[in-house]
């Protein structure tokens, strides 16, 4: 007999565990649905507690925005009661000004106009004499003083005194010192060629002396071909010196000065 044979024969639940299996299955079931409905019980109670908490929390967000929003109205409050406490005061400054100024007004036009006291009279045996005041006779006298045909001599007088001032006029207007117009020239002074001693040309420039003639700053400037031109400024006197007379003493030293242009020419 094999092995097969003899299992074959013997009683065995090879089943069991699918058995047990089912068995704890069907017990499992309704402790299940419970244990599910617990859940679900313990999720709708935490869901209201969280919307309670919610709604707290905006409840009392709402009343703190309430208070801070009614402080701030009081502040308006209390300062518009200021300015209208202040404006109530100015009020009443104006108005005991206005009664003031109608009072001295109502015066002003009540009181009479002034009127002259009289001379008092002087009474002479109980009736009354008017005092005559003797009119002053000095006016009588100055016109009997004036005389209608005067003589030649005050107009001669007169024209004498008028010609001396204007003469003394003249003479102190001619002492006064005039304004002296002046100029500032900058001048072009070109030697013959780059062979030229240009410091013996400045020199020569600078030997040009006459009355109202300042010598400034002087500089190189390059021409071309290593050549170079002497630039000079002076301030002139227009009335003394011109750029003529400037021109023909400059180019008097013919060993050194081809030519003499102005460059710029500006009233001071």
């Amino acid at each position: 007999m094999t092995s097969m044979d003899f299992l074959a024969k013997e009683k065995i639940w090879f089943d069991k565990p699918r058995y047990d299996e089912a068995e704890r299955r069907f017990y499992e079931r309704p402790n299940g649905c419970s244990q599910a409905a617990q859940d679900v019980g313990a999720n709708t109670i935490l869901q209201d507690i969280a919307r309670a908490r919610e709604n707290i929390q905006k409840s009392l967000a709402g009343s703190i925005s309430a208070s801070a929003d009614q402080g701030e109205i009081i502040c308006r409050i209390k300062s518009l009661e200021l300015e209208n406490h202040s404006l109530h005061k100015v009020v009443e400054d104006l108005r005991a000004a206005l009664s003031k100024l109608d009072c001295r007004v109502s015066l002003l036009e009540k009181s009479p106009a002034a009127v002259t006291p009289a001379a008092p009279a002087a009474y002479t045996n109980g009736t009354a004499v008017q005092q005559k005041t003797s009119a002053p006779v000095k006016d009588e006298e100055e016109d009997d003083d004036i005389d209608l045909f005067g003589s030649d001599d005050d107009d001669e007088e007169a024209a004498q005194l008028k010609e001396k001032r204007l003469k003394e006029y003249a003479e102190k207007k001619a002492k006064k010192p005039g304004i002296i117009a002046k100029s500032s020239i900058l001048l072009d002074v070109k030697p013959w060629d780059d062979e030229t001693d240009m410091m013996k040309l400045e020199e020569c420039v600078r030997s040009v002396v006459a009355d109202g003639l300042l010598w400034g700053t002087s500089k190189l400037v390059p021409v071309g071909y290593g050549i170079k031109k002497l630039q000079i400024a002076c301030v002139v006197e227009d009335d003394k010196v011109g750029t003529d007379l400037l021109e023909e003493e400059i180019t008097k030293f013919e060993d050194y000065i081809q030519s003499v242009d102005v460059a710029a020419f500006n009233k001071i």
